[in-house]
């Protein structure tokens, strides 16, 4: 992870908050498959919010961002698992 919550190269990188349930849902997921990730708390780091957003081009989250610079808002765990397959991380 580089300042200010900006996702480094070549990694998972997941944008989330406590409060939310899809956040928690997805890392819940992420966890248990034994993927590798960084995680941005963005209560603990408000300021990732504006990266996130610029990533993802909207305000919701969990944004997930994959090696390949790819990225999902609020994805479903299947949209996950099929990205994690795509990319031979599962």
């Amino acid at each position: 992870m580089t300042s200010a919550g900006t996702p480094a190269e070549g990694t998972i990188t997941m944008f989330g908050a406590e409060w939310c349930s899809d956040c928690r849902r997805t890392k819940a997921q992420l966890d248990s498959l034994g993927v590798d990730y960084a995680y941005v708390d963005l209560e603990a780091e408000p300021a990732a919010a504006d990266v996130a957003r610029e990533i993802s081009g909207r305000t919701n989250i969990p944004v997930v961002v994959y090696p390949d610079a790819t990225h999902h808002v609020e994805p479903s765990n299947g949209d996950v698992e099929a990205k994690l397959r795509e990319l031979a991380l599962i």
